[in-house]
């Protein structure tokens, strides 16, 4: 399919994917064009999401040659179905395999992070029991076995905030709803808010907190979204589009129109500026915990 213009969010997330793919078996750029019979730019320029075409059929292959799993090939194969889309509703489970995470491979890519959540603590910043709840209230036929790998993996993701080299900056704004919800029971929810509290003192993290009090700020309601920017290089130019990511029940929205992005960078300030300060927020955090804690 031609896919000339500027790069787009499925075909970057593709191009990075398959550049993992190579560097997972130690293969450099020439091995693996020479392989395709291709010239090495035109391998490069899939990885850096600018190639003017992507076939299907060519995805397939670097695929078979990396070993990939058929899972894995299928999102490949459905991210280049995708790649000249700027604004995405991203449905479970069509085009794309269900249990393929588009999301992750932007998060681990971001350099900053804006969040607003009115329900839940987001997955960066739970607690292991926390987490564990939460997957087991969404398949509670589930033995602990069988949560614990996707357990496992929202803990290892929270390392991009605290690696020492360049932890990605996070700021989060929590309704106070999200904390007034017990999730599992008062000892969760008091571990919780206070690892909330302990992680805000982080350099690299904010989180503030909307009360109830506050109303509507925006006038309208509006679902837990992150606001994702990629850095800029030595010129000072945006490496990569910012994207606007909204989870849903069914499918997730990815955006980078300028419009779009606009659109929810307005309601996050608006937002922000009815939101408690960080050192009232966490006051209000480690006093919800104390409350959890005598209620136990």
């Amino acid at each position: 399919m031609s896919i000339s213009g500027s790069s787009t969010l499925p075909r970057r997330q593709l191009g990075r994917y398959l550049r993992e793919g190579r560097d997972s078996l130690g293969m450099t750029l020439e091995e693996v064009a020479s392989l395709m019979q291709w010239g090495k730019s035109t391998l490069h320029r899939l990885e850096r999401g600018q190639a003017d075409r992507v076939r299907e059929l060519d995805v397939r292959e670097l695929c078979r040659i990396y070993g990939l799993s058929a899972d894995r090939t299928a999102a490949l194969i459905g991210l280049a179905k995708q790649a000249a889309v700027k604004s995405w509703w991203h449905e479970f489970g069509d085009v794309i395999p269900a249990n393929f995470s588009v999301y992750m491979g932007l998060e681990s890519s971001a350099r900053s992070l804006r969040s607003y959540q009115p329900d839940l603590v987001p997955g960066l910043l739970q607690t292991e029991d926390y987490t564990r709840v939460l997957a087991h209230s969404a398949n509670p036929s589930a033995s602990p076995s069988e949560i614990d790998p996707s357990v496992r993996i929202k803990m290892q993701r929270q390392a991009l905030l605290t690696r020492t080299y360049n932890p990605v900056d996070m700021a989060v704004i929590l309704h106070e709803g999200a904390l007034r919800r017990i999730i599992g029971s008062h000892r969760v929810m008091s571990n919780q808010l206070r690892h909330l509290a302990n992680e805000s003192s982080r350099r690299n993290i904010t989180i503030r907190v909307l009360r109830f009090a506050a109303g509507m700020p925006t006038g309208e309601q509006i679902g837990p979204f992150v606001i994702l920017d990629f850095g800029v290089d030595g010129h000072g130019k945006s490496v990569e589009p910012t994207i606007v990511y909204a989870e849903g029940y069914t499918g997730d929205m990815y955006s980078e129109k300028e419009g779009v992005v606009r659109r929810y960078a307005d309601a996050y300030e608006t937002i922000q500026r009815n939101a408690l300060d960080e050192v009232s927020s966490r006051t209000l955090l480690r006093a919800i915990a104390k409350e959890y804690e005598r209620e136990r």
